[in-house]
């Protein structure tokens, strides 16, 4: 293969059969279960990259069921998100995500940064309760509830509130592994939002220790409250809003 085909083919590993195609990526009956909880202030600075900025002490662990998603399947996620201003606009950094199939690791890895690690995240209905739980290695990291579609909620606010910029830390290391070739802030947004539905509920959440999946570090002081959100989406694809290494 010609210097000027491996250019012109590259796109993501391996080259001639990439981990995922290229997007736009579109989900269709994605399901967010999220708890909101208030969290220690200092856990959130030491964790929470330059220049954003944390504008409060609560956290939001979330669950997602993604059944029917564009070059990536039918998969679950989770992970810690935190509310942040970037340059004067608020949104959310995400922290850390679980999920249990390997396209979107690599996809979301390599084309925004999304923190994303190998678990088995679930979300089911049992009876009148919403569950989720997160395992890795056979280990249990945490585990959700909420009442379920305990009160409906208006499905354009929600679709409003689901429209702030999200960000990312990038980060790709040299071959020598001598530090980063690349350490971005990228910032993303969601787009096409469809709520189908939308509702609260009461909620409980615990965490475990566990040494790969460090949820702990920013543990929970007081749950504050759950929702369920159903919706259609696409994920915009990302800019780079800040270089580390400019």
């Amino acid at each position: 293969m010609k210097a000027t085909d491996v250019v012109a083919r590259a796109f993501s590993m391996p080259l001639t059969s990439p981990a995922y195609p290229k997007g736009p990526y579109r989900f269709i009956d994605r399901t967010y279960f999220t708890i909101a909880y208030r969290t220690d202030p200092k856990a959130l600075e030491a964790v929470v990259p330059e220049p954003l900025k944390v504008v409060g002490d609560v956290v939001k662990y979330e669950f997602m069921m993604m059944p029917d998603s564009t070059g990536f399947g039918s998969y679950n996620e989770s992970g810690q998100v935190i509310p942040v201003e970037f340059n004067g606009v608020q949104g959310s950094y995400t922290h850390a995500m679980f999920l249990n199939d390997e396209a979107p690791i690599a996809g979301g890895r390599e084309i925004w940064g999304f923190p994303k690690k190998l678990a088995q995240p679930s979300v089911e209905v049992v009876q009148d309760t919403l569950v989720g739980t997160l395992d890795m290695n056979g280990v249990r990291v945490a585990t959700a509830t909420m009442g379920y579609k305990y009160e409906t909620l208006d499905a354009a606010e929600m679709a409003k509130s689901m429209d702030a910029p999200g960000w990312l830390l990038k980060i790709i290391p040299r071959a020598d592994a001598s530090g980063p070739q690349i350490c971005e802030l990228v910032e993303f947004r969601l787009e096409d939002l469809n709520v189908k539905g939308a509702w609260s509920g009461p909620a409980g959440l615990q965490f475990y220790q566990h040494a790969l999946a460090p949820l702990t570090d920013l543990p929970i002081l007081e749950v504050l409250g759950a929702t369920q959100i159903h919706t259609d989406l696409t994920l915009g694809l990302g800019k780079v809003v800040h270089d580390y290494l400019a």
